[in-house]
């Protein structure tokens, strides 16, 4: 039977007891009531699991020793960043869950010209640290040991300065399909992909300027919650490691 894998905030070694924090521990002890002795598997985004047991519990803390620690290799061999104009609510979780399980490397979460969400400085934070947790929860459940990045909501503008090897917009009318592109092309690669009301002109001049480029994986055009989602799994399914 498969463990479940809790995410803690703190180095981990062979050897060494660790306080689980509240939120892992009511997880593991009240919701799968886990006891002294039971196994649980940890991680802290350092590319390993740790194998672990429970070794205390009362009512005022849960300690757990960490037995050994495992090397996990699932990561894609392509980094792959998602530009996401921001959405709203759950549209936003839902794309940030997915591309973390398909394996993207980094998260730039934009605001842009047809944002439908304004964030202050207050909200955005709340929201940066909300995103990190669904990002958190959707490694915990799909294996992958190493943490994406999120970065805090910034304007296009900033976050296409942040482009990380070829920048691509989907475009179902562009030239360029995952085809015609060489492997080396895609290795490091960036996606933009608009809000719920598309880029504006002018995102879209400022993208090009940035070194963005058209790419079609399809001859219609797809809403905010699927654009990425579809690329990314093309880009997998083509030379990462669905392929």
């Amino acid at each position: 039977m498969r463990l479940t894998r809790s995410h803690l905030h703190m180095p981990l070694q062979a050897g060494n007891e660790v306080a689980l924090p509240e939120d892992v521990a009511a997880h593991l002890l009240r919701v799968l009531r886990l006891q002294v002795g039971d196994a649980c598997v940890l991680f802290n985004g350092d590319g390993h699991d740790y194998d672990a047991r429970i070794v205390h519990l009362d009512k005022r803390e849960a300690r757990a020793e960490v037995i050994a620690a495992r090397r996990i290799d699932n990561e894609s061999p392509l980094r792959i960043t998602l530009l996401q104009g921001i959405a709203r609510g759950e549209k936003m979780d839902w794309i940030l869950q997915k591309a973390t399980e398909l394996g993207v490397a980094r998260i730039l979460p934009v605001t842009s010209d047809r944002s439908e969400v304004k964030l202050d400085a207050q909200r955005a934070e709340k929201r940066l640290a909300h995103w990190r947790g669904i990002v958190i929860a959707a490694c915990e459940q799909s294996g992958r040991a190493m943490l994406p990045d999120v970065d805090a909501p910034q304007s296009l503008l900033a976050a296409a300065s942040l482009r990380s090897g070829r920048g691509f917009i989907l475009d179902p009318f562009a030239d360029d399909t995952l085809s015609s592109l060489r492997y080396a092309e895609l290795h490091d690669c960036t996606i933009a992909i608009g809000p719920e009301g598309g880029w504006s002109p002018r995102d879209r001049e400022l993208l090009v300027v940035a070194g963005f480029e058209g790419l079609r994986i399809g001859p219609r055009v797809l809403r905010t919650e699927t654009a990425g989602i579809a690329a990314i799994t093309a880009l997998q399914a083509l030379c990462g490691d669905l392929g």
